[in-house]
């Protein structure tokens, strides 16, 4: 039988999910030598029950090397619904990161905490072939779950063509060298954004939706940026034109 629960582990994705979201925690596991006050005062402050192991019991919990003497246990991932975010005013729509069969769990978290951090973002993953919003996810992300909304689709392409019809721009990023500059192009609000997965890019499939092609600009060696760096290169111009737009 599946658990219904997740293993939350280490300080900084404990002490968020505590300042976001404490209902969602069922139990604090903590080191017989952990001292953090932040942590324990709100876990006091929430009447959450804890509990006290040694490191070695501890560690037996949730085997991983990051554990930094604290393990929560939390409930199931909650997923917002796709449509949920496109029913919102069009000044207060969030921009869609649609990520096509991005399947490296580091790649994930990384990707939730940089749109986590420069905010206004809301990220699309397909049901199949890619990763879930999973515990090694969440330790990556190190709190970001608790503030950018996740969705996950059956079928991306369909979405992005519910996306369109509400008035997005879907805008593809690749390496073709007839696509636009994202330094240089403007790019249009409300916007939804494709990555593709590490190996292969976009799908032809979803290429099909693309109202425009935007490309990093790079002057090295002809290699790619990592799906990761490039969504935060791309967040970083979309939120420089989406304030200039205000």
């Amino acid at each position: 039988m599946a658990k219904n629960y997740m293993l939350l582990y280490g300080k900084n994705s404990v002490l968020e999910r505590l300042r976001a979201n404490p209902e969602s925690i069922r139990k604090v596991l903590l080191s017989d030598k952990f001292k953090e006050p932040e942590i324990e005062d709100l876990i006091e402050k929430h009447a959450i029950p804890v509990e006290r192991l040694s490191a070695s019991d501890l560690a037996k919990k949730r085997p991983a090397k990051d554990l930094q003497g604290v393990i929560a246990k939390v409930g199931k991932f909650k997923y917002v619904e796709f449509d949920d975010l496109l029913d919102t005013p069009e000044s207060k729509r969030r921009t869609l990161i649609f990520l096509d069969r991005v399947s490296d769990p580091h790649n994930l978290g990384v990707i939730l905490r940089t749109t986590a951090c420069f905010g206004g973002f809301a990220v699309i993953i397909p049901g199949h072939e890619a990763c879930e919003v999973n515990e090694t996810v969440l330790h990556v992300a190190s709190g970001a779950e608790n503030y950018t909304p996740v969705s996950m689709v059956t079928n991306i392409s369909n979405s992005m063509a519910k996306a369109k019809k509400t008035g997005y721009w879907i805008v593809g990023a690749v390496v073709d060298e007839d696509a636009i500059s994202i330094e240089e192009g403007n790019l249009p609000f409300p916007l939804g954004v494709v990555l593709g997965s590490e190996g292969s890019g976009i799908r032809p499939g979803l290429k099909k939706h693309l109202d425009m092609k935007a490309r990093i600009p790079m002057e090295g060696a002809l290699l790619s940026f990592n799906v990761n760096i490039a969504c935060a290169l791309f967040c970083y111009e979309i939120c420089r034109q989406r304030t200039g737009d205000q």
